[in-house]
Formats: C-alpha cells, sequence, structure tokens
C-alpha cells in the first residue's frame, strides 16, 4: 500500500432537502503523509437527513467524485462508518461494495457496539462490540485526545485498518480525512462567497 484516499462531504444547508452539497478526495503518499492528489465535486443532494441512513443521502455524490477522479489510492478513508453500524453495513461498506475499493469507516463518534476507553496513549485501542462480536475499535491516534473509531468497510482486516489510522494520524483525524475536510471547507466558503 502507497496512498491512501480521504473523502469527505458537506452541505450548504444541513437540514434543507433538496440542497446543494460538495465532496473532496484527498489522496495522500503512506511514507510522507504529503497530499498528492485532490479532487472536489459539486451537485444536489436530495435524500433527507435520516439518522442510520447516511449512504443513501451522500454516496451518490461520493460514487460521482469516485468516477471522476483521475487518481484512485490503494485504501479510501471516508468520514463515517463501516460495520460499525445498526444493520452492518455503513457509508464506508457501501462504497467499498459499489466500487470494489479497499474501504474503511473513520468516525469521529460512536454510533454502534460498546467498549471501555482506551487508555490515554497515543496507539492504544479497544474493541467495539455488540453482542459479542467485534464491529470495530476505538483507537486514541493522539495522546490524552478523544478516541476516533474504525471500523471495516470493505476488503480490509479491522488490524491493518487500525494500523493504517495510526500510521496516518498526526493529530486526532487521520491525515486523509483531516485534509479532505480542510479542503472541503475552502471551497465551500468560496462558492457560498460566490452566490
Amino acid at each position: 500500500m502507497e496512498t491512501i484516499g480521504g473523502m469527505d462531504l458537506t452541505f450548504e444547508k444541513l437540514n434543507d432537502n433538496p440542497t446543494r452539497a460538495w465532496a473532496s478526495l484527498v489522496v495522500i503518499e503512506l511514507k510522507t503523509l504529503k497530499p498528492i492528489y485532490k479532487h472536489v465535486v459539486e451537485d444536489i443532494v436530495d435524500f433527507p437527513y435520516i439518522p442510520t441512513f447516511l449512504a443513501f443521502r451522500e454516496l451518490p455524490l461520493l460514487l460521482k467524485l469516485y468516477e471522476t477522479a483521475k487518481v484512485k489510492p490503494d485504501v479510501y478513508f471516508i468520514d463515517g462508518q463501516g460495520l460499525a453500524h445498526p444493520r452492518g453495513c455503513g457509508i464506508a461498506s457501501h462504497f467499498g461494495v459499489e466500487t470494489g475499493e479497499v474501504s474503511v469507516g473513520v468516525a469521529k463518534n460512536r454510533l454502534f457496539g460498546y467498549a471501555k476507553d482506551p487508555s490515554s496513549e497515543r496507539g492504544s485501542y479497544t474493541y467495539l462490540r455488540y453482542k459479542g462480536k467485534i464491529v470495530g475499535a476505538m483507537v486514541r491516534t493522539k495522546e490524552k485526545t478523544a478516541p476516533v473509531y474504525i471500523s471495516v468497510g470493505h476488503r480490509i482486516s479491522l488490524k491493518t485498518a487500525i494500523e493504517l489510522v495510526l500510521k496516518t494520524s498526526k493529530y486526532r483525524i487521520p491525515e486523509p480525512t483531516r485534509l479532505a475536510h480542510n479542503f472541503l471547507q475552502l471551497v465551500r466558503r468560496k462558492k457560498l462567497k460566490a452566490s
């Protein structure tokens, strides 16, 4: 594995439907953590926000982003859940199955499963479980900082997903998704200012 892509999505008006939305992809080189490619798409999202049905609202725009990107990374980090979802198939899993790509759910908040807090050291983690089954992990990417929630999206083991998240984390959020989010906020501000 040499490249990791982070995908994120934002809306003009989160609670409106339909609303204008943007999705971004930032691809970084694993050995340097430096961005080598950035891409953004814009479209109208018209599926309402319904908790735990995020993929139905956001996936069409992520697929447009994927299809129009000129660089395809080895692994995709997606801001959302994979297996750690009430139906075992969050947006990271949907994306992976639709595209056949390797994907990892990297979320800021717990949606599903139970875990004890990992110790405060960077690199510590505990498993998220539901009915005795491991569905993901709470991973401490930065010392004394809130953990992130990692789950398998598609075609990757949880162990490898945790290793990649830790390898790509300087701050709380791994670089691919952190840079995708920052890039998206710049684009959003420019577009809103221009309209």
